[in-house]
């Protein structure tokens, strides 16, 4: 899997600027930020990002309510990496049975990130995950 275009969806600005600066330097990937579960359902459709970097915790609609809305509305096939610092084994064997490509913990080390993200794409890839086209 090519990785040339994350969404990154989290409430904290501080978290979204670390990370488009991390990522768009370490691997020259384009970062979309949304600060909401409702704005990067307003941007998936245009921007088609080929994977979503995803809070658990925000206000209004939190990140296991926009995974399920981009499940009922056919975007299933965008893997979707939570953050959070919630990882004990209950909480990931759910965002693993919900059907999240992986999980990584916060805080998180900004120079593994990508190693991270890398990591769990191909995991995804090995499972046999259909992938959207890019149309």
């Amino acid at each position: 899997m090519e990785l040339k275009k994350i969404l990154m969806v989290d409430d904290d600005p501080s978290i979204r600027r670390i990370t488009e600066i991390t990522l768009t330097k370490l691997k020259g990937w384009e970062i979309i930020l949304a600060d909401s579960g409702a704005r990067a359902l307003e941007i998936i459709p245009t921007e088609k990002p080929d994977l979503i970097l995803m809070d658990v915790m925000m206000p209004g609609m939190d990140g296991v309510s926009t995974f399920t809305r981009l499940k009922e509305i056919g975007c299933d096939c965008i893997p979707v990496i939570f953050m959070t610092a919630k990882v004990q084994n209950q909480e990931l064997e759910a965002y693993e049975a919900m059907g999240a490509a992986g999980v990584i913990s916060k805080p998180f080390s900004p120079s593994d990130l990508p190693d991270q993200i890398i990591s769990i794409a191909a995991g995804w890839v090995e499972q046999g995950r259909e992938l959207c086209s890019k149309k």
